[in-house]
Protein backbone atom coordinates (compact mmCIF):
# COMPACT_ATOMS: atom_id res chain seq x y z
CA UNK A 1 0.00 0.00 0.00
CA UNK A 2 2.87 2.43 0.77
CA UNK A 3 4.25 1.85 -2.75
CA UNK A 4 0.87 2.80 -4.23
CA UNK A 5 0.69 5.92 -2.08
CA UNK A 6 4.26 6.91 -3.06
CA UNK A 7 3.52 6.43 -6.76
CA UNK A 8 0.34 8.49 -6.46
CA UNK A 9 2.22 11.22 -4.61
CA UNK A 10 4.91 11.34 -7.30
CA UNK A 11 2.26 11.88 -9.97
CA UNK A 12 0.62 14.64 -7.95
CA UNK A 13 3.96 16.37 -7.37
CA UNK A 14 4.79 16.22 -11.08
CA UNK A 15 1.41 17.71 -11.98
CA UNK A 16 1.98 20.53 -9.49
CA UNK A 17 5.21 21.48 -11.30
CA UNK A 18 7.71 20.62 -8.53
CA UNK A 19 11.23 20.69 -10.03
CA UNK A 20 13.34 19.06 -7.37
CA UNK A 21 13.14 15.50 -6.06
CA UNK A 22 15.03 16.79 -3.06
CA UNK A 23 12.15 19.13 -2.25
CA UNK A 24 9.85 16.14 -1.78
CA UNK A 25 12.32 14.24 0.37
CA UNK A 26 13.66 17.06 2.52
CA UNK A 27 10.98 19.73 2.70
CA UNK A 28 7.46 18.43 2.07
CA UNK A 29 4.89 21.14 1.64
CA UNK A 30 1.44 21.23 3.29
CA UNK A 31 -0.11 20.62 -0.12
CA UNK A 32 1.95 17.45 -0.51
CA UNK A 33 0.86 16.23 2.91
CA UNK A 34 -2.80 16.77 1.99
CA UNK A 35 -2.27 14.91 -1.30
CA UNK A 36 -0.61 12.00 0.49
CA UNK A 37 -3.46 11.83 3.01
CA UNK A 38 -6.04 11.81 0.21
CA UNK A 39 -4.14 9.09 -1.65
CA UNK A 40 -3.95 7.01 1.52
CA UNK A 41 -7.70 7.40 2.07
CA UNK A 42 -8.43 6.36 -1.52
CA UNK A 43 -6.38 3.19 -1.13
CA UNK A 44 -8.02 2.34 2.21
CA UNK A 45 -11.54 2.84 0.83
CA UNK A 46 -10.72 0.58 -2.09
CA UNK A 47 -9.45 -2.11 0.29
CA UNK A 48 -12.64 -1.79 2.33
CA UNK A 49 -14.81 -2.10 -0.76
CA UNK A 50 -12.93 -5.18 -1.93
CA UNK A 51 -13.46 -6.82 1.46
CA UNK A 52 -17.21 -6.09 1.42
CA UNK A 53 -17.65 -7.27 -2.16
CA UNK A 54 -15.67 -10.42 -1.35
CA UNK A 55 -18.67 -11.58 0.70
CA UNK A 56 -20.70 -12.04 -2.49
CA UNK A 57 -20.73 -15.52 -4.01
CA UNK A 58 -22.04 -19.07 -3.54
CA UNK A 59 -21.51 -20.68 -0.15
CA UNK A 60 -21.98 -23.68 2.03
CA UNK A 61 -22.80 -22.13 5.41
CA UNK A 62 -22.43 -23.51 8.91
CA UNK A 63 -24.27 -21.86 11.82
CA UNK A 64 -22.77 -22.76 15.20
CA UNK A 65 -23.96 -21.23 18.52
CA UNK A 66 -23.15 -22.25 22.08
CA UNK A 67 -24.43 -20.69 25.30
CA UNK A 68 -21.51 -20.55 27.70
CA UNK A 69 -22.08 -18.74 31.01
CA UNK A 70 -25.32 -18.17 32.94
CA UNK A 71 -25.80 -14.96 34.95
CA UNK A 72 -29.21 -15.80 36.40
CA UNK A 73 -29.61 -18.26 39.25
CA UNK A 74 -31.30 -21.46 38.14
CA UNK A 75 -30.74 -20.95 34.42
CA UNK A 76 -28.87 -23.71 32.64
CA UNK A 77 -27.28 -22.87 29.26
CA UNK A 78 -29.12 -24.48 26.38
CA UNK A 79 -27.67 -27.19 24.18
CA UNK A 80 -25.52 -26.20 21.26
CA UNK A 81 -27.34 -25.02 18.13
CA UNK A 82 -25.76 -26.34 14.94
CA UNK A 83 -27.20 -25.98 11.47
CA UNK A 84 -26.15 -25.55 7.85
CA UNK A 85 -27.38 -24.37 4.50
CA UNK A 86 -26.46 -23.38 0.98
CA UNK A 87 -26.61 -19.65 0.44
CA UNK A 88 -26.18 -17.29 -2.49
CA UNK A 89 -25.01 -13.75 -1.69
CA UNK A 90 -25.66 -11.30 -4.50
CA UNK A 91 -24.74 -7.64 -5.03
CA UNK A 92 -27.98 -5.66 -5.17
CA UNK A 93 -26.32 -2.26 -5.49
CA UNK A 94 -22.74 -1.02 -5.76
CA UNK A 95 -21.98 2.67 -5.95
CA UNK A 96 -19.47 5.00 -4.25
CA UNK A 97 -20.04 4.89 -0.50
CA UNK A 98 -22.75 2.23 -0.64
CA UNK A 99 -22.89 -1.54 -1.21
CA UNK A 100 -25.93 -3.78 -0.70
CA UNK A 101 -25.72 -7.59 -0.47
CA UNK A 102 -28.75 -9.87 -0.55
CA UNK A 103 -28.62 -13.39 0.94
CA UNK A 104 -30.80 -16.12 -0.58
CA UNK A 105 -30.97 -19.60 0.93
CA UNK A 106 -31.32 -22.60 -1.36
CA UNK A 107 -32.95 -25.60 0.31
CA UNK A 108 -34.20 -29.00 -0.78
CA UNK A 109 -32.71 -32.22 -2.08
CA UNK A 110 -30.99 -33.37 -5.25
CA UNK A 111 -34.33 -33.69 -7.06
CA UNK A 112 -35.79 -30.32 -6.14
CA UNK A 113 -34.36 -27.10 -4.75
CA UNK A 114 -36.13 -23.85 -4.00
CA UNK A 115 -35.00 -20.41 -2.85
CA UNK A 116 -35.82 -18.57 0.38
CA UNK A 117 -35.11 -14.87 0.62
CA UNK A 118 -32.85 -14.42 3.65
CA UNK A 119 -31.22 -11.38 5.27
CA UNK A 120 -29.70 -8.33 3.60
CA UNK A 121 -26.68 -6.28 4.60
CA UNK A 122 -26.18 -2.68 3.50
CA UNK A 123 -22.77 -1.01 3.87
CA UNK A 124 -22.65 2.80 4.06
CA UNK A 125 -19.41 4.81 4.18
CA UNK A 126 -19.21 7.64 6.72
CA UNK A 127 -22.99 7.78 7.30
CA UNK A 128 -24.52 10.83 8.94
CA UNK A 129 -26.91 8.54 10.83
CA UNK A 130 -27.10 4.83 11.65
CA UNK A 131 -30.25 2.77 12.10
CA UNK A 132 -30.13 1.37 15.65
CA UNK A 133 -32.32 -1.21 17.40
CA UNK A 134 -33.78 0.09 20.70
CA UNK A 135 -35.72 -2.97 21.87
CA UNK A 136 -39.31 -4.10 21.55
CA UNK A 137 -39.39 -4.23 17.73
CA UNK A 138 -38.40 -0.55 17.45
CA UNK A 139 -35.53 1.44 15.96
CA UNK A 140 -34.10 4.93 15.89
CA UNK A 141 -31.96 6.81 13.40
CA UNK A 142 -28.93 7.71 15.54
CA UNK A 143 -26.93 10.73 14.29
CA UNK A 144 -23.14 10.42 14.06
CA UNK A 145 -20.55 13.15 14.49
CA UNK A 146 -17.91 13.84 11.82
CA UNK A 147 -15.18 12.46 14.10
CA UNK A 148 -17.20 9.35 14.94
CA UNK A 149 -17.90 8.38 11.34
CA UNK A 150 -14.56 9.38 9.77
CA UNK A 151 -13.12 6.45 7.81
CA UNK A 152 -15.84 4.07 9.02
CA UNK A 153 -18.56 1.96 7.48
CA UNK A 154 -22.01 1.27 8.89
CA UNK A 155 -23.43 -2.17 8.37
CA UNK A 156 -27.24 -2.21 8.51
CA UNK A 157 -28.91 -5.63 8.55
CA UNK A 158 -32.45 -6.28 7.34
CA UNK A 159 -34.97 -9.11 7.79
CA UNK A 160 -36.35 -11.47 5.16
CA UNK A 161 -39.09 -8.91 4.40
CA UNK A 162 -36.57 -6.03 4.28
CA UNK A 163 -37.74 -4.67 7.65
CA UNK A 164 -34.78 -3.55 9.77
CA UNK A 165 -32.89 -5.60 12.32
CA UNK A 166 -29.86 -3.63 13.54
CA UNK A 167 -27.00 -1.37 12.53
CA UNK A 168 -23.47 -0.67 13.74
CA UNK A 169 -20.50 1.51 12.82
CA UNK A 170 -16.80 0.63 12.65
CA UNK A 171 -13.70 0.90 10.49
CA UNK A 172 -12.42 -2.00 8.44
CA UNK A 173 -8.89 -3.03 9.33
CA UNK A 174 -6.46 -4.88 7.06
CA UNK A 175 -3.64 -5.61 9.49
CA UNK A 176 -1.67 -8.84 9.70
CA UNK A 177 -3.06 -10.12 6.43
CA UNK A 178 -6.70 -10.14 7.60
CA UNK A 179 -9.49 -7.83 6.44
CA UNK A 180 -12.03 -7.55 9.25
CA UNK A 181 -14.75 -5.28 10.64
CA UNK A 182 -15.71 -5.27 14.33
CA UNK A 183 -17.90 -2.57 15.93
CA UNK A 184 -18.60 -1.93 19.62
CA UNK A 185 -21.45 -3.95 21.21
CA UNK A 186 -24.85 -3.18 19.71
CA UNK A 187 -28.39 -4.16 20.63
CA UNK A 188 -30.09 -6.64 18.27
CA UNK A 189 -33.46 -8.41 18.12
CA UNK A 190 -33.64 -12.09 18.97
CA UNK A 191 -32.53 -14.44 16.19
CA UNK A 192 -35.39 -16.36 14.64
CA UNK A 193 -34.02 -19.63 16.10
CA UNK A 194 -34.89 -18.20 19.54
CA UNK A 195 -37.74 -15.81 18.72
CA UNK A 196 -39.94 -18.67 17.54
CA UNK A 197 -39.20 -20.93 20.52
CA UNK A 198 -38.31 -18.81 23.56
CA UNK A 199 -39.77 -15.96 25.60
CA UNK A 200 -37.26 -15.74 28.46
CA UNK A 201 -35.22 -12.80 27.11
CA UNK A 202 -35.84 -9.73 24.96
CA UNK A 203 -32.73 -8.67 23.05
CA UNK A 204 -29.11 -9.50 22.26
CA UNK A 205 -26.19 -7.24 23.09
CA UNK A 206 -23.84 -8.41 20.35
CA UNK A 207 -20.22 -7.97 19.35
CA UNK A 208 -19.90 -8.84 15.65
CA UNK A 209 -16.78 -9.49 13.62
CA UNK A 210 -16.85 -10.02 9.87
CA UNK A 211 -13.54 -11.35 8.53
CA UNK A 212 -12.53 -12.41 5.03
CA UNK A 213 -10.94 -15.87 4.86
CA UNK A 214 -9.02 -17.65 2.06
CA UNK A 215 -12.12 -19.66 1.10
CA UNK A 216 -14.88 -17.18 1.94
CA UNK A 217 -15.69 -15.28 5.11
CA UNK A 218 -16.78 -15.71 8.71
CA UNK A 219 -19.21 -13.90 11.00
CA UNK A 220 -18.07 -14.29 14.61
CA UNK A 221 -20.35 -13.25 17.47
CA UNK A 222 -20.05 -12.67 21.21
CA UNK A 223 -23.65 -12.37 22.40
CA UNK A 224 -25.18 -11.40 25.74
CA UNK A 225 -28.86 -12.35 25.90
CA UNK A 226 -30.65 -9.57 27.78
CA UNK A 227 -33.81 -9.39 29.87
CA UNK A 228 -35.02 -5.80 29.43
CA UNK A 229 -38.02 -5.76 31.74
CA UNK A 230 -37.42 -3.73 34.92
CA UNK A 231 -33.66 -3.36 35.38
CA UNK A 232 -31.91 -4.79 32.27
CA UNK A 233 -29.62 -7.72 33.01
CA UNK A 234 -27.83 -10.53 31.21
CA UNK A 235 -29.46 -13.97 31.21
CA UNK A 236 -26.64 -15.88 29.53
CA UNK A 237 -23.72 -15.39 27.19
CA UNK A 238 -23.31 -17.11 23.85
CA UNK A 239 -20.58 -17.48 21.26
CA UNK A 240 -21.47 -17.90 17.60
CA UNK A 241 -19.53 -18.65 14.43
CA UNK A 242 -21.24 -18.48 11.04
CA UNK A 243 -18.81 -19.82 8.45
CA UNK A 244 -19.28 -19.11 4.75
CA UNK A 245 -17.15 -21.41 2.54
CA UNK A 246 -17.23 -20.97 -1.22
CA UNK A 247 -19.11 -23.82 -2.89
CA UNK A 248 -20.39 -23.84 -6.47
CA UNK A 249 -21.45 -27.47 -6.80
CA UNK A 250 -25.11 -26.81 -6.07
CA UNK A 251 -28.21 -25.50 -7.85
CA UNK A 252 -27.65 -21.83 -7.04
CA UNK A 253 -29.27 -20.91 -10.36
CA UNK A 254 -32.67 -21.20 -8.65
CA UNK A 255 -31.63 -18.31 -6.37
CA UNK A 256 -30.65 -16.19 -9.37
CA UNK A 257 -33.91 -17.00 -11.15
CA UNK A 258 -35.94 -16.06 -8.10
CA UNK A 259 -34.06 -12.80 -7.65
CA UNK A 260 -34.30 -11.86 -11.31
CA UNK A 261 -38.06 -12.42 -11.34
CA UNK A 262 -38.80 -10.60 -8.06
CA UNK A 263 -36.08 -7.91 -7.96
CA UNK A 264 -38.40 -5.09 -9.08
CA UNK A 265 -40.92 -5.97 -6.37
CA UNK A 266 -38.29 -6.10 -3.62
CA UNK A 267 -36.79 -2.81 -4.81
CA UNK A 268 -40.16 -1.15 -4.17
CA UNK A 269 -40.42 -2.85 -0.76
CA UNK A 270 -36.95 -1.57 0.18
CA UNK A 271 -37.99 1.91 -0.89
CA UNK A 272 -41.04 1.75 1.40
CA UNK A 273 -38.91 0.80 4.40
CA UNK A 274 -36.31 3.42 3.48
CA UNK A 275 -38.98 6.12 3.40
CA UNK A 276 -40.08 5.09 6.88
CA UNK A 277 -36.50 5.30 8.14
CA UNK A 278 -35.75 8.65 6.57
CA UNK A 279 -38.98 10.37 7.67
CA UNK A 280 -38.91 9.37 11.35
CA UNK A 281 -36.35 9.77 14.13
CA UNK A 282 -37.77 6.55 15.59
CA UNK A 283 -40.31 3.98 14.50
CA UNK A 284 -41.37 0.43 15.26
CA UNK A 285 -43.77 -2.42 14.67
CA UNK A 286 -47.19 -2.67 16.22
CA UNK A 287 -46.48 -6.39 16.60
CA UNK A 288 -44.70 -7.95 19.56
CA UNK A 289 -42.24 -10.81 19.25
CA UNK A 290 -41.97 -12.71 15.95
CA UNK A 291 -43.66 -10.47 13.31
CA UNK A 292 -45.05 -13.27 11.17
CA UNK A 293 -48.16 -11.27 10.31
CA UNK A 294 -45.85 -8.76 8.60
CA UNK A 295 -43.31 -10.87 6.76
CA UNK A 296 -45.51 -13.74 5.56
CA UNK A 297 -47.76 -11.53 3.37
CA UNK A 298 -44.71 -9.79 1.86
CA UNK A 299 -43.06 -13.12 1.05
CA UNK A 300 -46.31 -14.49 -0.37
CA UNK A 301 -46.61 -11.44 -2.62
CA UNK A 302 -43.13 -12.11 -3.98
CA UNK A 303 -44.20 -15.68 -4.79
CA UNK A 304 -47.24 -14.36 -6.65
CA UNK A 305 -44.98 -12.07 -8.67
CA UNK A 306 -42.64 -14.93 -9.54
CA UNK A 307 -45.55 -17.17 -10.53
CA UNK A 308 -47.01 -14.46 -12.74
CA UNK A 309 -50.20 -14.19 -10.68
CA UNK A 310 -49.73 -10.47 -10.06
CA UNK A 311 -47.58 -7.66 -11.37
CA UNK A 312 -44.66 -6.19 -9.46
CA UNK A 313 -46.48 -2.86 -9.27
CA UNK A 314 -49.68 -4.33 -7.81
CA UNK A 315 -47.73 -6.49 -5.38
CA UNK A 316 -45.67 -3.50 -4.23
CA UNK A 317 -48.85 -1.51 -3.66
CA UNK A 318 -50.22 -4.31 -1.46
CA UNK A 319 -46.89 -4.58 0.35
CA UNK A 320 -46.94 -0.88 1.21
CA UNK A 321 -50.40 -1.35 2.72
CA UNK A 322 -49.14 -4.24 4.86
CA UNK A 323 -46.12 -2.23 6.05
CA UNK A 324 -48.35 0.74 6.90
CA UNK A 325 -50.71 -1.53 8.83
CA UNK A 326 -48.02 -2.93 11.11
CA UNK A 327 -45.69 0.06 11.67
CA UNK A 328 -45.89 3.23 13.75
CA UNK A 329 -43.81 6.29 14.57
CA UNK A 330 -45.68 6.82 17.84
CA UNK A 331 -43.78 4.47 20.10
CA UNK A 332 -45.14 3.45 23.49
CA UNK A 333 -42.64 2.97 26.37
CA UNK A 334 -40.30 -0.01 26.12
CA UNK A 335 -42.16 -1.99 28.80
CA UNK A 336 -45.32 -1.84 26.68
CA UNK A 337 -43.49 -2.95 23.53
CA UNK A 338 -42.04 -6.12 25.07
CA UNK A 339 -43.95 -9.33 24.56
CA UNK A 340 -45.34 -11.07 27.62
CA UNK A 341 -43.36 -13.90 29.12
CA UNK A 342 -45.12 -17.20 29.74
CA UNK A 343 -43.08 -17.74 32.88
CA UNK A 344 -41.36 -15.23 35.12
CA UNK A 345 -37.58 -15.45 34.67
CA UNK A 346 -35.49 -15.91 37.82
CA UNK A 347 -34.09 -12.74 39.36
CA UNK A 348 -30.54 -11.72 38.44
CA UNK A 349 -27.84 -12.59 40.93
Amino acid sequence: MRIQIFQTLCVLVALCGCQSAGLMADAPTPEMAVAASAADQTVRIQQDRQAILAMAGNYKVRFDFLETVSFVEGYEPKERYLSGAHEAVRVVEDRPGFISLQHILVVGNAEQQFPIKHWRQDWIYEPEQVLTFIGGNAWEMRPTTPDERRGKWAQVVYQVDDSPRYGALAAWSHDNGVSQWSPPPQLRPLPRRDMTKRDDYHAVLAVNRHAITPDGWVHEQDNSKLILRDEPHVLVREVGVNTYRRFDDFAFNVADTYWRETAAYWKDVRAAWSALEQSNAEFGLTLKGEPEELYMPLLELSSEVQDGKTSSEDAARSARDVIKQYTTSQLPPLAQRLRAQATNPPAAR
